[in-house]
């Protein structure tokens, strides 16, 4: 079993794609690693040796910021926006979709589940 960065890679699956279980790696990403590290991108997890676990290691260490390191400087970004109070700052605080989207319909994703609001009732005489 492949352990990088504190994720366990699917052995299963090809070496591309088990790079992307780890947060901030995609599949561009993954090919570059693999490529500066001298893997064969369509070999699979299981078949890596350990020298080749170790030179993906050390590429990812040295060149790419991932994981918790990757979290808390996304969110350090998002309490800045939100302490200087600019507009995605205020976007971000209300949780509406920051990036000019609508907002009547859809957005469903950033608002969260309806809250369905109620009619006044007409007085009756």
């Amino acid at each position: 079993m492949a352990r990088i960065a504190g994720i366990d890679l699917p052995k299963q699956k090809r070496g591309v794609i088990g790079l992307t279980y780890i947060y901030g790696i995609g599949r561009s990403t993954a090919l570059s690693i693999l490529e500066q590290a001298g893997v064969d991108p369509d070999k699979h997890v299981e078949e890596w040796t350990d020298d080749e676990q170790g030179r993906i290691r050390t590429v990812i260490n040295e060149n790419i910021k991932v994981e918790g390191a990757l979290r808390s400087e996304v969110q350090l970004s998002i309490k800045r926006l939100v302490d200087i109070n600019c507009y995605r700052g205020t976007r971000h605080r209300q949780g509406l979709p920051l990036r000019g989207q609508r907002t009547r319909t859809n957005a469903r994703t950033r608002k969260g589940k309806r809250k369905t609001v109620a009619n006044k009732k007409k007085v009756t005489k």
